[in-house]
């Protein structure tokens, strides 16, 4: 099994940005984690592309948490690739597929309320671009200590960001997948905007959680690979 790295630039706000969705490869099978936002399908297509895969090999998606910047891309995937089998944990399920509304808009409709009157348009753009995001059904369920792509890959439950929130484990490869519970800050894992963690100190025992792995490897999804070698 490997894992490669996606760094995907974007302009947001008049600036550079970078996200860096996973891609895992095992038995020539590709299993992507996370989407991107909305519209992205195209760039992370040309990224999987210049590392040599073909996207029919493409069969799995797993998204750690229900975020625009996530998901935003999945309905895309799944509509070009119908064949495509998409995971999320029992929780996230619930809001990616639109059986529940989801937390995240909830949170943004309830900061609205008392928000400063110079952020209020960026608070209605971005209810709207959770409004805007389409459902789409899930799969596979998973849940905390679940092994899968063939028992290599296990679900680590980090709740904080989100309530259902997943990492993944790669043991053989000594990686993390952190998708939110961890950004790379400085040289260092930190928990993801604490603005926007639905609770903190959930995200907190997550973080601490992440790193009692003692990976050597933490893909993050925003801050890029962090590696540490201990002394």
């Amino acid at each position: 099994m490997k894992i490669k790295e996606l760094p995907i630039k974007f302009e947001f706000n008049g600036q550079n940005n970078y996200i860096y969705p996973s891609l895992l490869i095992s038995n020539n099978e590709l299993t992507l984690i996370d989407t991107g936002y909305t519209g992205f399908l195209h760039l992370i297509e040309n990224e999987i592309l210049k590392h040599g895969y073909e996207m029919k090999h493409l069969k799995r998606i797993i998204i750690t948490h229900y975020d625009d910047d996530h998901i935003g891309s999945l309905y895309d995937f799944k509509e070009k690739y119908p064949w495509i089998n998409i995971i999320a944990s029992d929780l996230e399920a619930k809001y990616i597929s639109g059986e529940m509304k989801s937390e995240r808009l909830i949170q943004a409709e309830q900061k609205l309320e008392n928000m400063p009157e110079e952020e209020m348009e960026f608070g209605k753009w971005f209810i709207q671009q959770l409004k805007n995001l389409k459902h789409v059904p899930i799969d596979e369920k998973v849940q905390d200590g679940d092994m899968i792509l063939d028992n290599k890959c296990r679900i680590i439950a980090t709740p904080g960001h989100t309530s259902g929130h997943i990492s993944l484990y790669i043991p053989s490869l000594k990686s993390v997948i952190t998708g939110d519970a961890a950004v790379k800050e400085n040289q260092e894992l930190v928990i993801a905007n604490p603005h926007f963690c639905l609770n903190i100190e959930k995200a907190e025992q997550s973080l601490n959680k992440i790193k009692s792995l003692h990976a050597e490897h933490y893909y993050c999804y925003h801050g890029g690979k962090l590696t540490l070698v201990e002394a």
